[in-house]
């Protein structure tokens, strides 16, 4: 066993800060200097850059990834009475947002293996009610977009992507962003493109959506102080704009280096006792937000708890379905309802990811981990 040295944390922001340090730190003063805090230059310029990086003709940006799937539900006119199918293994901004508007969210259960959408069970849920699939390419896997599509299509549904944790990602030479619709995306520090605080952006190829997600999050204006409906505050300021620029840049670097520490964490555990390793579909190719295994046999908790121990930590995302979570129970759905999804909550665990992670330091979690199981 390769002996602890120091603690391995689940991710690691400042370590990336320092190696672009000097741009950044130019950047935010060019900012603070020209006195264009809100809007001006280097929002648009990045909305230009990111719909380029994702391939698509518009990028509005906005607070947050929470936000930007808001302001996509409510420029798709999705209100009271209408069904929205999704995942109920996500973080709960994907479902609350489609509650906030008075939709209802319809939770199909996941694949085992990718643990995103079971495209399956997705046309057995729709109703007259529903009117649109969000799909979350969650750890940075992008879900099998070419079978989405065709149910949507077949159906006349709208599809938002959810792509939080999944910038960079691709299904079928796309990115994601640029399949469905609309794409949402989320600028949180600890995303594959973060910023310095929250962020967020909504993709697209339709002008007329386009208008509208522009006017919603500027308070529901066209023009100065003519309000055409009730909007809300969500602009990304000129600093993260100017951060993110610079970001974006080094992203695909980065992506790829999650890709090689995904491969070693693959090539080092696929046949370990006690864990199932994650999988991804032949036709995408995945950005590696977090690295997710299972630990089978209800073994989870204790692993984790041996793995801090030897200073390596670890995150569970996530330990309850949002089918299960109390502001849900009204919608009825029982234990048992949705197995696979069950099932991941208690058995997943993420192992430390991001892209400065040494071979030292995942030898260390390699170790530990199989330690565990000895």
């Amino acid at each position: 066993m390769i002996q602890s040295v120091k603690s391995i944390p689940a991710f690691d922001i400042k370590q990336q800060y320092t190696t672009i340090r000097a741009e950044v730190s130019a950047a935010v003063l060019e900012v603070l200097t020209s006195g264009r805090y809100i809007g001006g230059p280097s929002v648009e310029e990045f909305e230009q850059q990111f719909a380029a990086y994702i391939g698509v003709t518009q990028c509005i940006s906005c607070n947050s990834g929470t936000d930007a799937l808001f302001l996509a539900l409510r420029a798709c006119d999705i209100s009271a009475g209408d069904e929205v199918i999704t995942t109920p293994f996500t973080f709960i901004a994907t479902a609350e947002v489609i509650s906030a508007l008075g939709a209802k969210p319809v939770f199909v259960d996941i694949n085992a293996t990718t643990f995103n959408l079971d495209i399956e069970q997705v046309a057995a849920a729709i109703t007259p009610k529903t009117k649109a699939i969000i799909p979350v390419h969650l750890f940075g896997q992008p879900v099998d977009m070419s079978a989405l599509m065709d149910i949507a299509n077949a159906h006349n549904l709208l599809v938002i992507e959810d792509c939080a944790q999944s910038t960079g990602a691709s299904w079928q030479g796309q990115r994601v962003g640029s399949i469905g619709h609309i794409g949402c995306f989320s600028f949180y520090p600890t995303k594959n493109l973060g910023g310095c605080g929250d962020g967020g952006a909504i993709t697209t190829n339709d002008d007329a959506l386009t208008a509208k997600l522009r006017m919603l999050r500027d308070h529901g204006q066209k023009h100065r102080y003519v309000y055409e409906e009730i909007g809300v505050n969500s602009r990304l300021d000129a600093i993260q704009a100017a951060i993110l620029q610079i970001k974006l840049r080094y992203l695909d670097l980065w992506n790829h280096q999650r890709r090689a520490i995904a491969e070693r964490y693959h090539k080092s555990l696929s046949q370990a006792l006690g864990i199932a390793t994650p999988q991804e579909l032949a036709e995408g190719i995945g950005v590696w937000n977090q690295y997710t295994i299972r630990v089978l046999d209800g073994k989870r908790n204790a692993v984790r708890s041996r793995l801090q121990e030897r200073g390596v930590n670890t995150m569970i995302y996530y330990p309850r379905p949002l089918h299960l979570q109390p502001v849900y129970e009204n919608l009825g759905y029982q234990v048992g309802q949705l197995p696979v999804t069950e099932q991941a909550c208690d058995e997943v665990l993420s192992l430390p990811m991001f892209p400065e992670l040494s071979e030292e330091q995942q030898d260390q979690v390699v170790y530990g981990l199989k330690d565990c199981f000895i």
